[in-house]
C-alpha cells in the first residue's frame, strides 16, 4: 500500500504556482490577484478564509479580503461583486459559503463573471468541462486529478465509481474521470447494491460526507482509493468517508484523512488564481 501524501505535492505545486507568479511579475508587472468576500462571523468559514489568506502569501498570490458584517444586505454583497467584477487587477473572486440566512447566494454567485471565477462553480465553467473546453474547473476534483497525475496511477481503460453526485464534487469528479478515458459509475443514495458497485472499482472515489463509510467488504483489492470526506468520528476525531484502518491493508493506493485530498484544495484554488491571471493576460 502505498500512501498518497496530499501535503507533500501541495507544496509542490504551491512552489510551481509561485515561479509562474513571480514570472507574471517581472514579465508584465501584474501579481496575480484573488478577492476573497466573507459576510458575517461564522467560525468555520473564518478559518477558511484565513487558510485561504496564508495559502495566497505562499504561493506569491495577492490576496485582498473583504469581510462584511453579518447585517449586511443583499444589495451591499451584490455590490461588491459587482465592483471586484469590473477591477481588471482583480482576476479571481471567492465568497465563501455559506453566507448568513436571509442573503442569496446563488444570485450573489450568478454576478460573478466566468472569467473570475476560481471556483470553477459558475454554469459555463461546468459546461466548458463537460465540453472538454478551456475553463475553470472546481478544486477538489481538480486536486484528485493532480495526486493521480503525480503518483503516475493511470485512469485509461479503468473502472472509476464517484460516490456521491454534489454539483461541488461528485459531479465534476465523474467528468475530469470520464475526460481521462476512464469508465465512470456515479453511485448515490438511491444506488442499488452501493457495494457491488464499489467492488468493481479500479479507482474509487468516495464524496458522500458520511464517516467510515466505506468499509474494506467494499473495496477491491489493489484499488485506488480517494477519500474526499472531512468528517467527524464517534470520538469526535478527524476522520474521512472511508475506514482506513480496515480498508489500507487491501489497497495498491490510498489517501489519508487529514493529509490527503485536504491541502489540494486550497492549493488548487491558487493555481487556479494563477491561471485566471494568465489568461486575461493573453487576452
Amino acid at each position: 500500500m502505498i500512501l498518497i501524501d496530499g501535503k507533500a505535492v501541495s507544496a509542490q505545486i504551491r512552489a510551481e504556482v509561485k515561479a509562474r507568479s513571480c514570472a507574471l511579475e517581472k514579465t508584465y508587472g501584474v501579481v496575480p490577484t484573488l478577492a476573497v468576500i466573507l459576510v458575517g462571523s461564522d467560525p468555520a468559514s473564518q478559518v477558511y478564509v484565513r487558510n485561504k489568506v496564508k495559502a495566497c502569501e505562499e504561493s506569491g498570490i495577492k490576496s485582498l479580503a473583504h469581510y462584511l458584517p453579518e447585517t449586511a444586505s443583499q444589495e451591499e454583497v451584490e455590490a461588491l461583486v459587482k465592483r471586484l467584477a469590473k477591477d481588471d487587477s482583480v482576476h479571481g473572486i471567492l465568497v465563501q459559503l455559506p453566507l448568513p440566512k436571509g442573503l442569496d447566494a446563488q444570485a450573489v454567485m450568478r454576478l460573478i463573471p466566468t472569467d473570475k471565477d476560481v471556483d470553477g462553480f459558475s454554469a459555463e465553467n461546468v459546461g466548458r468541462l463537460s465540453m472538454q473546453q478551456e475553463g475553470t474547473i472546481a478544486c477538489t476534483p481538480l486536486g484528485v486529478m493532480e495526486l493521480l497525475k503525480r503518483y503516475h496511477i493511470p485512469t485509461a481503460g479503468k473502472r472509476a465509481v464517484v460516490v456521491g453526485r454534489s454539483n461541488i464534487v461528485g459531479k465534476p469528479m465523474a467528468m475530469l474521470l470520464m475526460n481521462a478515458n476512464a469508465t465512470v459509475t456515479v453511485c448515490h443514495s438511491k444506488t442499488q447494491d452501493l457495494k457491488e458497485e464499489c467492488r468493481r472499482a479500479d479507482i474509487l472515489v468516495a464524496a458522500l460526507g458520511k464517516p467510515k463509510f466505506i468499509t474494506a467488504d467494499m473495496v477491491k483489492e489493489g484499488a485506488v482509493v480517494i477519500d474526499v470526506g472531512m468528517d467527524r468520528d464517534e470520538n469526535g476525531k478527524l476522520c474521512g468517508d472511508v475506514d482506513f484502518e480496515a480498508v489500507k491493508d487491501k489497497v495498491s493506493f490510498i489517501t489519508p484523512v487529514p493529509g490527503g485530498v485536504g491541502p489540494m484544495t486550497v492549493t488548487m484554488l491558487m493555481s487556479n488564481a494563477c491561471t485566471l491571471c494568465e489568461r486575461a493576460l493573453r487576452e
